[in-house]
């Protein structure tokens, strides 16, 4: 579903590069809930802007035999002069789906009455963000990219999110960013570990974090 080939990445920092990835292949299995451990500057996010196309690896290629998401609940890429309503249509029309039934869903789901046709300029940063979950779980993705759980609003708006996204899991693979080994083991079967510029894959995630937690004890 997702296949990296022979791909390196790095930043320039005083002195010397800092190495992210370096020649790295694997071909990520189909349905797959992998998440995605590792230091702070190790390239967890990095990797994540890869397999979304928003970040170019310096070398090598990423295949992408699937319909990928943005990352969950990413609320940057709104028009602000648009309306909510307006804004799921436009993303509706992208992914081919049919724009009412998307905008009907997310009404649904965000629970933002009147706001929907109103700016989005005018919304709160919470508005944003349950307008941003909305249609990330309209869209029935093969797999989706979670830079830490996102889960918005108060206490029963959160259980209807975490509901809803373990749902969808059922039938699509996912790539987690998360610092909680606990939220990584509540989600996710498998594991990549990224350290020193390799990423190492197990398809046991107890075994990733009992690596991850080794790279860390070395520090």
């Amino acid at each position: 579903m997702i296949e990296f080939r022979h791909v390196s990445k790095s930043y320039r920092t005083p002195g010397r590069p800092k190495v992210l990835l370096h020649d790295f292949s694997i071909a990520l299995p189909k349905g797959a809930t992998i998440g995605v451990l590792g230091r702070n500057g190790a390239g967890k996010s990095t990797l994540l802007g890869m397999v979304a196309g928003t970040v170019q690896p310096d070398a090598g290629t990423i295949h992408r035999n699937a319909m990928i998401s943005w990352p969950l609940g990413f609320s940057g890429s709104f028009h602000g002069d648009l309306t909510g309503a307006q804004n799921v249509r436009f993303v509706a029309r992208i992914y081919g789906m049919d724009t009412d039934a998307l905008i009907a869903y997310v009404e649904d789901f965000a629970e933002l009455g009147d706001f929907m046709d109103m700016p989005v300029r005018s919304y709160s940063s919470g508005m944003r963000a349950r307008l941003a979950f909305g249609m990330s779980m309209g869209v029935a993705f093969d797999c989706y990219l979670v830079d830490e759980v996102t889960a918005v609003g108060d206490t029963a708006f959160k259980a209807k999110c975490l509901a809803v996204f373990k749902h969808r899991l059922k039938d699509a693979g996912m790539l987690m960013v998360s610092h909680s080994t606990g939220t990584i083991r509540a989600y996710c079967r498998s594991g990549l570990v990224l350290e020193d510029g390799e990423a190492t894959y197990f398809e046991d995630v107890e075994d990733a974090i009992a690596q991850h937690e080794r790279n860390m004890a070395l520090t």
